[in-house]
């Protein structure tokens, strides 16, 4: 009896909620014509053509579901008794990814856990049966489902095109779903809590992302919130007790904009748990430990207080949901999803970092840049430029530098550091443990919610302002410590602290996002607004000898391009003598070392990875001029095909020829292999290049160099073979056509 009232309240309100701007009726949307059941794997492979996966909200063929599907994959949402997920399916394969219901997510409000949403009443948690779904209860304790409303994504912030990039749209076209829950209890009512769905045409992708609104009279505290749960279909199953680390998890990928500390998808994440599920009785784990249980949610807070009329949007969330245990097609998947969800990665200009701020060397260097085709100059740490000054004098000097800058084609950037020094103790992170300073992650770091943080945000973004800079190095975005000061006017005190600094750190690289400033960050906020992270190098490994040097340069692309673009990751490249090493280790005087300095520009240019060029200049004469003018109007002329998807090949050792392979099925060079040759000799070798990911599937014309192209078969498995001979030193390269 409960369930059938509740059921004709939704029903009514739905209808009321039909004259709202914006929401929909069931009778809206359009219905899908297949039944909600897995479908047969696609035949289509869409990292060769994504154009037939449209995404599109539907009824199903009964008024009580809705489905969220492009063709790659499908989520479908039961909307009586209450609202849930009841199915997620990776059409690709064919196989659900959805085993049980759990809510579409959990708040604590005051202190109370409430859930959102969510179907009560399964038998077995192991699989999920239509003829099951059609008997699940409502929770009356939970937040119950209004209305929803189907639309398409919106972009979050607006993106200024300011410098070459990949040709992609903003917001990444698709469709949108929210789903609107109320409080139904005295403790809840009037609480609106909004579940955000997002999935994008051509891209097996989900997003997800939660806004609570305080429509009560009272100031509330929003203590902790989860907005994914998802009951997955375990990866593996296995009797006996294991570490955590053993197990195998799903095939899939979480990525959020909400990700500090590292530089990597996987370090990065901070919101992204697998937890057992202590309900699924019937799992094979006896201790019931299967990490089959996906949970999303921040790791402290966020705490922070709603007052009346306020909403507050959490961090958004991105599953990408795998068909593959490849790790080379898994990385494709995720880079494709890192480009359309932060497009601005794919900006990646030809760089120098300049080390000294004077005018006169900086405009010397402007010069040379100019001369040989570089795009940006950098003001890099140590330079002298300070960007917390706001003396107009100064600010004007600057001004005039950069201004003459822009004169030549060159955008300037400028370094700031932020996290890893000391202010005082008023202003530093306050480590909750001692009740002092110190202790964060490195060391010492001013708090942003300190008055000096405020300060220091109002300044620097006035002196990007007012100087034109077009880049900022930031050293140390907020690295996600946690404070424990309750007298910083940004936060209240430990439980707000790491979300209020990482909200003032998102919001800086929105603003500068919106306003075309390019950001270097070491940490991983890309979806915030962030251009590039570091590759992944060691720095001390720079005062290594030369010839080491590029060994381990190219070691470091070929990992740090597994799951992020080269665009998206820089390396560096120390001119001058870094972090020590002597003579062995300097390039500097460039004259008398230019076959170090052409492997770098060979080993960064060829990978389509943009380095820190680090030094007071990056020619010492007419023919170190020619060599570095020579590799970056050879990288323009092959930009395209050198900035598209990496297939690594042989990792570098110093033993043999190492490469990389860059496909594009949608360029007239399909293909484009660097290869280097470390050892002392001629190196003829016939080496494999896998083709598949061109999209060429019986012939390709392959050059060597420029010369005249050769047909060469592929076999079974999309290869071909072809012999090359590389100079000892040296490197070749291979450009892959259509026939």
């Amino acid at each position: 009896m409960m369930a059938t009232k509740f059921t004709l309240t939704i029903l009514f309100t739905l209808i009321c909620l039909s004259a709202l701007p914006g929401f929909a009726q069931n009778s809206v949307l359009p219905r899908l014509a297949a039944a909600p059941t897995v479908s047969l794997a696609t035949k289509a492979d869409w990292l060769l053509d994504a154009t037939a996966f449209t995404a599109g909200v539907f009824h199903s063929e009964t008024s009580d579901e809705i489905i969220l599907q492009n063709g790659l994959l499908r989520r479908i949402f039961k909307i009586t008794p209450n609202a849930a997920t009841v199915g997620l399916d990776n059409l690709m394969t064919g196989a659900a990814v959805l085993r049980a219901v759990e809510p579409e997510a959990s708040v604590t409000i005051d202190g109370q856990e409430f859930l959102v949403g969510g179907l009560r009443g399964q038998p077995d948690r192991a699989y999920l049966l239509p003829e099951w779904i059609a008997i699940l209860t409502n929770d009356p304790g939970a937040f119950q489902f209004v209305g929803f409303a189907a639309s398409r994504p919106e972009a979050p912030f607006n993106w200024k095109h300011k410098r070459h990039s990949a040709d992609l749209p903003w917001p990444p076209p698709g469709a949108a779903l929210a789903l609107r829950f109320q409080g139904p209890t005295e403790a809840s009512r009037g609480i609106t809590v909004t579940v955000h769905h997002e999935l994008y045409d051509g891209l097996p992708v989900l997003g997800k992302w939660l806004t609570v609104s305080n429509g009560t009279g009272r100031i509330l505290t929003l203590d902790r919130f989860a907005s994914e749960r998802l009951a997955v279909v375990e990866a593996e199953s296995a009797v006996d007790e294991r570490t955590e680390i053993a197990w195998r998890t799903p095939p899939l990928t979480v990525l959020s904009d909400y990700m500090f500390k590292g530089m990597d998808v996987v370090t990065g994440n901070q919101v992204a748990s697998w937890h057992p599920d202590p309900e699924f009785k019937t799992q094979v784990s006896y201790a019931l430990k299967t990490p089959c249980r996906l949970v999303c949610e921040p790791p402290i807070g966020p705490g922070i207080k709603l007052a009346p009329g306020e909403t507050f949007t959490s961090f958004r969330t991105w599953l990408v949901i795998h068909d593959s245990t490849d790790r080379e097609r898994q990385g494709l998947f995720i880079r494709h999803a890192h480009r359309a969800l932060a497009p601005w990665s794919t900006e990646s200009p030809v760089m120098m970092h300049v080390r000294n701020a004077d005018t006169k060397s900086f405009r010397s260097a402007v010069d040379q840049c100019a001369e040989v085709g570089f795009e940006m100059i950098i003001y890099t740490f140590g330079s002298g430029l300070d960007v917390e000054k706001e003396d107009p004098a100064y600010i004007a000097k600057v001004r005039a530098d950069v201004d003459y800058a822009h004169s030549k084609g060159i955008q300037v950037g400028a370094y700031s550091l932020f996290s890893s020094r000391r202010i005082d103790d008023a202003n530093d992170v306050i480590n909750p443990k001692t009740g002092k300073p110190g202790g964060a992650t490195f060391g010492n770091a001013p708090c942003f919610g300190s008055v000096w943080g405020t300060n220091y945000l109002r300044r620097l973004t006035n002196f990007l302002a007012q100087t034109g800079l077009d880049l900022l190095e930031h050293d140390g975005p907020y690295p996600g410590d946690i404070c424990a000061s309750t007298n910083h006017p940004g936060h209240r005190g430990e439980a707000d602290s790491q979300w209020v600094n990482w909200r003032m750190s998102a919001d800086l690289y929105t603003w500068c996002r919106e306003r075309g400033i390019y950001i270097n960050q070491p940490d991983y906020y890309f979806f915030a607004g962030g251009n590039k992270t570091a590759m992944g190098y060691r720095e001390d490994n720079w005062s290594l000898p030369r010839a080491q040097q590029l060994i381990h340069a190219r070691q470091n692309i070929f990992d740090g391009t597994w799951t992020k673009p080269q665009t998206a990751g820089w390396m560096f490249v120390p001119l001058t003598e870094y972090q020590g090493g002597g003579a062995a280790a300097t390039i500097e005087p460039l004259r008398e070392h230019l076959d170090a300095y052409e492997g770098h520009l060979a080993n960064n240019l060829g990978a389509g990875v943009q380095a820190c060029w680090r030094g007071p200049r990056l020619y010492d004469s007419e023919e170190t001029k020619a060599l570095v003018k020579k590799w970056v109007a050879w990288f323009k002329e092959h930009r395209d095909i050198l900035e598209s998807d990496i297939i690594h090949g042989r990792r570098a050792d110093g033993r043999d020829v190492d490469y990389l392979l860059h496909v594009n099925p949608r360029l007239k060079s399909r293909g484009f292999a660097m290869i280097h040759n470390p050892l002392a000799v001629v190196a003829e070798r016939e080496i494999i290049l896998p083709l598949y990911y061109t999209g060429l599937t019986n012939t390709a014309l392959i050059r060597v160099q420029d010369g005249q192209p050769t047909g060469y078969k592929l076999d079974r498995q999309f290869n071909v073979r072809i012999p090359i001979k590389v100079p000892g030193g040296g490197r070749t390269w291979l450009t892959v056509e259509s026939p």
